[in-house]
């Protein structure tokens, strides 16, 4: 039997305050959404700071939204729709949140998130700023679904570097895990 005691006490001694694994639709991410602004608004942080996080959450939850890989099929009476997969899990370390996404890739694109993101960490705030309006002019992934913009807005509002992780799992597919700290000091 699963242990929810555990569970919720494992949570709060990771500092996790918000969790979500399996099924994403648009309508539903403005319930996250909510409760995150909630959150922010009794934590008190400076504006510009709850907006970061609150950007950071958005491009997040989008890129997991558009570029998951593995799918939930439902089907009911005639009716039949499919949903994104992908795990969300956000937290507080001192004045510094923590979000973590967590989604199946293709193989194929891998080289490419990882080139991207690691281009990304070498350039600072200025170079990001030149960088996202050079991208709004032009798309270089031909599978991506927008102007690319979602990982230069990341960089652009964390407070380090962008950190992930590509675990192989099987038939072709990754499991890809985005982390972004914003805010202050630890």
């Amino acid at each position: 039997m699963f242990d929810v005691m555990e569970y919720h006490k494992k949570l709060r001694e990771s500092n996790i305050t918000l969790v979500y694994s399996g099924p994403l639709w648009a309508e539903g991410i403005g319930g996250f959404a909510t409760t995150l602004k909630k959150r922010l608004e009794f934590d008190n942080l400076p504006l510009e700071t709850a907006q970061e996080v609150f950007s950071v959450f958005v491009e997040q939850m989008n890129n997991m939204l558009m570029y998951s890989a593995e799918r939930e099929y439902f089907a009911a009476d005639e009716m039949h729709s499919e949903a994104p997969k992908g795990t969300f899990i956000m937290g507080v370390r001192g004045s510094q949140y923590f979000i973590q996404t967590g989604n199946m890739v293709a193989d194929k694109t891998v080289n490419f998130l990882k080139e991207k993101i690691d281009y990304l960490n070498t350039l600072d705030r200025k170079e990001l700023r030149q960088y996202y309006k050079q991208q709004r002019l032009e798309n270089d992934n031909p599978d991506s679904k927008g102007a690319g913009l979602g990982f230069i807005e990341i960089a652009r509002r964390v407070s380090s570097k962008i950190e992930y992780t590509f675990t192989p799992y099987e038939d072709g597919y990754t499991f890809f895990t985005l982390f972004a700290t914003i805010g202050g000091e630890e």
